[in-house]
């Protein structure tokens, strides 16, 4: 957690910030019947919809950085729950593409309100939405989120030993 009397270490302010974030969430969209993770996929779907695209799985997976299989899955439950529509891509039967359904719509646009709420919220102690500080900081944000993390695998003995 920490660094020696330095205090939290970013990674974990930043693990804090996200379980902070993501629970805040959870609590404002539930009453909508939705999870962060499933707002996160329709407001990202919405977005993508509104700019004229009808994005696959797999693209949908990548804007929002949530691993495929998890996003098919999200995207089943969405689709039970009346909020999504899943159909083969006619260019390419192997993907599946992704629309809101007029109910999805209409429950989308309300959580985006009350996330953006949240958002007021959270970014006032830096000034607000507009204010320098929280461009800055969204910057910095954009940075780390730039950087490819490569994870290692330590080679010790016993590693070694289980692969003879």
């Amino acid at each position: 957690m920490s660094n020696g009397s330095r205090g939290p270490t970013p990674g974990f302010l930043v693990w804090r910030l996200a379980n902070k974030w993501r629970v805040a969430v959870d609590r404002a969209v539930g009453p909508l019947g939705l999870t962060h993770a499933q707002y996160s996929l329709v407001a990202s779907l919405y977005g993508m919809q509104r700019a004229g695209e009808r994005p696959s799985q797999r693209k949908l997976a990548d804007h929002t950085g949530m691993e495929a299989l998890y996003v098919s899955k999200l995207a089943r439950a969405l689709e039970s729950a009346g909020l999504i529509e899943r159909n083969r891509d006619p260019r390419d039967p192997r993907a599946v593409q992704l629309a809101l359904t007029e109910q999805g719509l209409t429950v989308t646009r309300k959580a985006i309100t009350v996330v953006q709420e949240l958002l007021d919220q959270l970014l006032e102690p830096l000034g607000g939405l507009g204010a320098e500080r929280t461009h800055a900081f969204t910057d910095e944000l954009r940075t780390l989120l730039d950087v490819p993390l490569e994870t290692s695998v330590s080679h010790d003995e016993s590693t070694e030993e289980t692969r003879s």
